[in-house]
């Protein structure tokens, strides 16, 4: 037996957690915050900037925290669309214009789907949550999202 799987199976025994893979793939996050009419929200999210990193997303991870989400910098403003295929998570869909206001949330999207789900405007930006979250935290359309990619009105 490998020192790794003795460390594992000790870890097991004693009932402490052990990180899977989707886990360890997240990365670095940067605050985020939602100026909603019920509050603000502050999230840690990891800001996807890339082809290669906006492609992956949150696919096969099977986990998120509560207060975490990811951010999909497209870069230049235009309508977008996403999709869940190898996407675990339950998620909503935050669609983000290029001053920061939300232009839509899309609540409670279905895991491992195909369905298109659209932006409905041009945006700069998606910025992916727990399912639910939107709805707990009562976040709208035409609240305000404060974050370093956004322009100041």
């Amino acid at each position: 037996m490998t020192a790794v799987l003795r460390a594992l199976c000790a870890l097991l025994f004693l009932g402490l957690p052990v990180a899977s893979a989707q886990d360890a793939a997240s990365g670095p996050t940067e605050p985020l915050t939602i100026a909603s009419r019920a509050g603000r929200h502050t999230f840690a999210v990891e800001v996807m900037r890339t082809d290669a990193e906006r492609s992956r997303g949150l696919m096969y991870r099977r986990t998120m925290a509560p207060d975490h989400g990811m951010l999909f910098d497209f870069q230049a403003v235009a309508p977008v669309a996403m999709w869940m295929k190898n996407t675990y998570l339950p998620l909503d869909m935050v669609f983000i214009r290029a001053d920061g206001t939300i232009a839509r949330v899309a609540t409670g999207t279905e895991p491992l789907s195909t369905k298109v789900i659209p932006s409905g405007e041009a945006v700069l930006s998606v910025l992916e949550l727990n399912a639910g979250t939107t709805a707990r935290l009562g976040i709208h359309a035409g609240d305000r999202v404060e974050h370093d990619l956004f322009r100041k009105p």
